[in-house]
């Protein structure tokens, strides 16, 4: 059995976190089942209204009494975007293709209440609570704490490293390039913080005295094993987990990611109006150059747009988020899935003991 003083701190059976999937991926069933497992379940809840959040939370705590976290974009939401015309026109000919009729201009606020989501939270006390897209204020941070809430927040940089512990946030997730779905990067321009898994946690571990977690492209036990010996104390997965029968991803997603070969993700800002990687369909090819809105204006314009292709049974306008190691998927139940992951972690550390012999 695998045990690190921070696995141990959240009372999990292995270091191991199913990454929070915001718009449907980390479902109520896979945080369950997840976290029954022995692992930490995560709700990805950037696009959730509270009182959906209170309900979903409430549904795994009539399941399982194991810990679960909650996750939220913490970034501002723009103002009112005044010319719309150039992203909406830019739509125009697969809104009609999907039957959608013409896009419509979006108005704010084009995401919930952060505040009310975090209200939420403070009623919901997970047992962990991370950040993404920004930081929070300390007496935010020292709010949840005072609840039981262990808080941690996203890092592409050792700078984000840095001002995250010096806020006071309890651990770091070392998020690297290889990483799927939406970049955490919030002090720089996030196509200059693309560092790479191994690389990031190896440096940030360094720079800080608090537990980090490593994630990004961590696929299975070999990669697992590798980010404890550079000295991150647990691996967040996320595409690894898309393809289980208890994940939210549409059929489509699940069915690109087993039929992966090698790397083919891409960043892109098209879908939500931030970069984030995915694998690539016909959405990125053809808009790529194309207008877009800000973040999260440009999310609410392509979601009928995602949710007609993903009920047609095409990828082509699906976000279908994926890290760079997407062609290690397999469809396994989430129980399934971590004791394997587990067994394999144990069978590459012993490997590796046996090689230092």
């Amino acid at each position: 059995m695998i045990r690190t003083a921070f696995s141990e701190r959240l009372g999990l059976r292995v270091p191991l976190i199913q990454a929070p999937m915001a718009g449907g991926p980390s479902s109520q069933e896979l945080v369950a089942a997840c976290s029954s497992a022995g692992a930490l379940g995560c709700f990805g809840f950037a696009y959730t209204q509270p009182a959906d959040m209170e309900q979903q939370a409430a549904w795994v705590r009539a399941r399982t009494d194991k810990p679960f976290l909650v996750n939220l974009f913490t970034s501002p939401q723009p103002g009112v975007i005044a010319d719309q015309r150039a992203a909406l026109e830019a739509l125009e000919g697969l809104y009609a293709e999907f039957g959608l009729g013409r896009p419509q201009p979006v108005q704010p606020p084009y995401a919930p209440d952060l505040e009310a989501q975090l209200a939420a939270v403070e009623r919901i006390r997970p047992r962990a609570f991370t950040t993404h897209l920004a930081d929070l204020p300390r007496a935010r941070v020292a709010a949840l704490q005072s609840l039981g809430t262990l808080v941690g927040g996203a890092a592409t940089t050792v700078a984000e490293a840095r001002h995250l512990e010096a806020a006071g946030f309890d651990f770091v997730i070392a998020q690297g390039g290889e990483a799927g779905g939406h970049r955490g990067t919030w002090l720089r321009d996030p196509y200059d913080a693309l560092t790479g898994t191994l690389a990031l946690t190896r440096l940030i571990v360094r720079a800080v005295r608090v537990p980090v977690v490593a994630a990004g492209g961590i696929m299975d036990g070999a990669g697992i094993a590798a980010v404890l010996a550079l000295g991150a104390q647990a691996a967040q997965l996320g595409t690894a987990f898309l393809p289980c029968p208890e994940s939210g991803a549409s059929h489509v997603h699940k069915v690109a990611l087993l039929e992966a070969q090698e790397d083919e993700t891409r960043i892109t800002e098209k879908f939500s109006g931030k970069p984030a990687r995915g694998l690539v369909n016909r959405f990125m090819r053809e808009m790529g150059g194309k207008a877009q809105l800000a973040f999260p204006a440009q999310n609410s314009v392509t979601g009928k747009l995602r949710a007609a292709s993903a009920k047609a049974g095409k990828a082509d306008c699906v976000a279908m988020w994926a890290g760079q190691a997407a062609a290690l998927s397999r469809a396994l139940p989430a129980a399934e899935l971590i004791a394997t992951l587990e067994r394999e972690t144990e069978d590459a550390l012993r490997s590796a003991a046996r090689l230092v012999r």
